[in-house]
């Protein structure tokens, strides 16, 4: 039967439409057409781009590059329902509703957990609270709005599938999940969601920069095709699903994705490896006045810092987890010097508040577990302390997002006597680190290091 399952996804992006979506269309040219992707927002923010899907039936081309320069060109077609922003929702929650919407998946950035380091949610978070109370702003209010019409409509069990950078992010996510029901007070709820639905850790990997200005004339010159929605990403691509869906899923393995048991060991080394080295090529490359990713990691000295970083503390932090780790390090930072990707330090110097902690901080912790100090790891949160104080000064070329910072606490620290030691001492940050006097003394060193880098 044609289109007998719907996927809906929240969150769309550009990650979205270059990765989840590309898989389910390598399922319907298969032949294989019974999913197709239903997808809309939880913000207003880019509704311009759901109205130019719409205006072109939802297809869109995507471009490939690889980094010697090849492209490649293919017209998604997979997302075949796009589901207009309201401000209740109704048109996201309705579509997650019906019978046929088996999996319900989501992009979500690291800051849009809410979560503090012991993976209790934050209370502080305004928008949090405000979901608490009966709004909608945050992934938890939205699902829990979602699964509130599944019961009432009594539509049957779902998955709820992580699309995005985040550890454990299945788990992460229902456990957040169970504690935003338990403190809204909804325990019927909460049952249901024990006993009918699952929550699948996954790992996603593709980079995919913001659309150059310059995609939509290349696209035509290339395919003669006007698109007003076109998305780009590397050749490269990776899916690993832990294989835990609650009722009907598409024959993913069919086209490439992973289905596995646990993930732990594709996303340990994708999220030390690959999305902690990004972000210390973007904070070093703009302390130096650099633009982009590629030209950052074929600087020498910033090269050099991350594979110490990987070489000296990541793999022996993660030695015998199945994967060649030397080989995988050195495949991560080739596709950083991709050229035609034009991704830039902007985007991946984001969320540097949430990345830490999640990011770099376990390598530094288990380094000292073993007995060695973390001494390329502790580069990178130095290098993202001068970063933030050219924030504090204004001195930054662009606007830095993190969706977890609080202004006013970062700059109180650039402005209080001894910004150094609190940050080091900032338990949100580094845990059990933020204790550790030793641990304080070696994050000055390299801070120094990182001043004679930049001058």
């Amino acid at each position: 039967m044609k289109n007998q399952y719907t996927w809906l996804h929240i969150g769309l992006g550009s990650f979205h439409r270059a990765h989840q979506a590309w898989y389910l269309h390598k399922l319907l040219e298969s032949g294989d057409n019974s999913w197709h992707i239903a997808a809309g927002n939880i913000r207003n923010d880019v509704e311009a781009t759901v109205e130019a899907l719409r205006s072109q039936n939802g297809e869109y081309v995507l471009e490939t590059v690889s980094p010697a320069g090849e492209r490649d060109y293919e017209v998604i077609k997979s997302i075949q329902t796009l589901l207009p922003w309201q401000e209740d929702l109704a048109p996201l929650v309705n579509e997650g509703a019906k019978v046929q919407t088996k999996v319900i998946a989501f992009t979500v950035t690291e800051g849009g957990y809410y979560l503090k380091t012991d993976h209790t949610l934050d209370l502080d978070s305004t928008v949090l609270n405000a979901d608490l109370n009966g709004a909608h702003q945050t992934i938890y209010g939205t699902v829990t709005k979602i699964l509130e019409r599944r019961i009432a409509d009594n539509t049957g069990p779902v998955t709820l599938l992580n699309c995005d950078n985040v550890r454990h992010n299945g788990e992460r996510f229902r456990d957040g999940l169970m504690e935003f029901l338990t403190l809204t007070g909804k325990e019927d709820v909460l049952q249901w969601v024990k006993a009918n639905t699952t929550c699948p850790n996954t790992m996603v990997d593709r980079i995919v920069p913001r659309p150059a200005a310059d995609l939509p004339t290349r696209i035509k010159a290339k395919t003669g095709i006007d698109d007003k929605a076109p998305v780009m990403g590397e050749t490269f691509i990776q899916w690993v699903i832990e294989d835990d869906f609650k009722d009907a899923r598409p024959a993913l393995e069919n086209v490439g994705v992973e289905m596995v048991d646990s993930v732990i060991p594709y996303e340990e080394a994708k999220i030390r490896i690959l999305n902690a080295s990004h972000s210390c090529i973007a904070w070093a490359g703009t302390l130096v006045g650099q633009s982009f990713i590629h030209e950052s990691t074929l600087t020498d000295y910033i090269y050099q810092i991350a594979h110490d970083y990987v070489s000296q503390d990541v793999i022996p932090s993660l030695v015998e987890n199945g994967i060649d780790l030397p080989t995988y390090r050195d495949v991560v930072l080739e596709r950083f010097t991709n050229p035609y990707i034009k991704d830039t330090n902007q985007r991946v110097a984001a969320d540097g508040f949430s990345k830490i902690p999640a990011m770099i901080t376990p390598t530094m912790i288990e380094c000292y577990q073993r007995g060695v100090a973390p001494q390329a790891t502790a580069m990178l949160p130095a290098l993202f302390f001068v970063f933030m104080l050219q924030w504090h000064k204004g001195l930054l070329p662009y606007e830095y997002q993190d969706g977890i910072l609080d202004t006013r606490v970062g700059h109180e620290m650039f402005e209080s006597a001894d910004p150094i030691a609190v940050y080091a001492q900032n338990k949100a940050l580094f845990g059990e680190l933020a204790e550790n006097a030793e641990f304080e003394t070696l994050l000055r060193d390299k801070i120094a290091a990182t001043y004679s880098m930049i001058q």
